[in-house]
């Protein structure tokens, strides 16, 4: 009988070397630690979606929904002319087909660095180099660096996430374009991640229809997440069709499921409730940027997205008694050097946001 260790020994080392992705345990907390949408939906909403959830043929694989899900989004996005969609289970699954589509010998994944950690650990299970470029110490993109990163390692996938993860900033136009364009002339992927869309005061797709034969390598990356569905695990990829038939080759059969997929519709038939929740959480964004703004003994930094990045004296103390006091935020000063001593901390109702910016305050 083969023992567990010897049945260990079958899984790759560097897997057994990783750490699982930790979600916090947020029993009892005002969860501000996920860059969630704080608002569910309206009660008449739910008793609706309820009975529309309730109606559906659970016996039987997704069907016709699906193409619906993609109509609907193809809309809601106002998809470029000459592009196709693909849906996956969440951004993060999208991003790990897109390593696999890419996994052939030498290929490397390249972005900057701190960003969205599921870039490189989707590389590393495919067997793919990461490369991770630093921004510069106001988290800007460092151009230069950029531009010598992709001549000298060529990449398969570049990726751009706009607004970033965990800085919360929209890089210059004119630098993202000219790194875009320098992936292009050595045949490799621009993938723009544009999660937090719903928050920010512009969107690359607009770049795109502007002058589309220069965003022929493109692809666009959107979630429902941030929506306001994070619960519901919809992600979309957009991009020229050709690229996108190739990469939905890879797509596992029903990956969204009908409940998902109903769900995300449903809530598309009211987008007015969610634009106006996505505009309660830019005006919360405010208040909470002006009142750490006047605080001596903190820095912020401006956000395009429904999170706010500061820098304390001591992350992990002012982490330890925030929690203490019932407010769950995001520690990510161990992420990356540039993030020393910084909490994430995602933006709130406004009673949410008066706890959290009180917890901040007494734990510094």
């Amino acid at each position: 009988m083969m023992s567990t260790a010897a049945a260990l020994s079958r899984i790759r080392p560097d897997v057994r070397a990783m750490h699982a992705y930790a979600v916090q345990d947020a029993a009892g907390m005002v969860k501000l630690d996920a860059m969630e949408n704080p608002h569910g939906l309206p009660p008449e909403l739910r008793a609706a979606l309820g009975e529309r959830l309730g109606a559906l043929a659970l016996n039987r694989y997704p069907g016709e929904c699906v193409n619906d899900l993609k109509r609907a989004l193809a809309a809601h996005a106002d998809l470029p002319a000459g592009w196709g969609l693909m849906l996956g289970n969440g951004s993060d699954e999208l991003i790990s087909l897109l390593a696999m589509a890419c996994n052939v010998p030498g290929a490397a994944v390249l972005a900057p660095v701190p960003g969205f950690v599921m870039y490189a650990v989707s590389a590393q299970l495919q067997g793919l180099k990461f490369v991770g470029v630093d921004l510069t110490p106001d988290f800007e993109l460092d151009e230069a660096a950029m531009l010598a990163a992709i001549a000298a390692h060529r990449p398969a996938i570049t990726y751009l996430a706009y607004p970033n993860n965990p800085t919360a900033n929209l890089w210059d136009e004119g630098a993202m374009a000219r790194i875009i364009d320098a992936v292009g002339r050595q045949g490799g992927l621009a993938v723009l991640d544009e999660a937090y869309q719903p928050f920010a005061s512009r969107s690359w797709i607009d770049a795109i229809r502007r002058d589309p034969a220069r965003h022929g390598h493109v692809l666009l990356m959107r979630t429902l997440s941030k929506f306001g569905l994070a619960g519901v695990r919809i992600g979309y990829l957009m991009g020229p069709q050709t690229l996108v038939n190739e990469l939905d080759k890879l797509r596992p059969p029903y990956n969204v499921s009908v409940l998902n997929c109903e769900c995300a519709l449903f809530a598309l038939g009211y987008q007015e409730v969610f634009v106006a929740q996505a505009a309660d959480i830019c005006r919360q964004r405010a208040i909470v940027l002006a009142a750490l703004g006047a605080w001596p003994r903190v820095k912020v930094w401006p956000s395009e997205a429904n999170m706010v990045l500061v820098r304390v004296p001591d992350a992990a103390k002012a982490f330890a008694g925030m929690r203490a006091r019932g407010v769950l935020v995001k520690n990510v000063s161990t992420m990356h050097p540039l993030l020393a001593n910084c909490l994430r901390l995602t933006v709130g109702t406004p009673d949410e946001n008066a706890q959290m910016l009180a917890a901040l305050a007494a734990s510094l």
